[in-house]
């Protein structure tokens, strides 16, 4: 898993057959220490919980595309969970 934090939501007006439903966000990687890590990209919403704001967790690859029980969805990423607490030890 890695962390991101979803920093606003997309709205399609053509989905594809199986998509119909899943909410989808505007999530940009993250850092251990919570620094952008890269470009901003478009995940659905495993969780069904997240939303702007929100520090999350997310897969992506055949992984995201599996999280969509029980069918197979076809995306590059998705958000796993939500994460409550987040401690990232300061290097010596």
């Amino acid at each position: 898993m890695k962390l991101g934090r979803v920093v606003g939501t997309l709205v399609a007006n053509t989905r594809v057959d199986g998509m119909d439903g899943l909410k989808l966000l505007v999530v940009t990687p993250l850092t251990a220490d919570l620094r952008d890590a890269g470009s901003s990209f478009v995940a659905t919403d495993a969780s069904a919980q997240a939303g702007p704001g929100c520090l999350v967790t997310y897969e992506s690859s055949r992984e995201a595309a599996l999280l969509h029980h029980p069918r197979f969805v076809p995306v590059d990423h998705a958000i796993v969970g939500i994460v409550d607490q987040h401690h990232c030890p300061e290097e010596t």
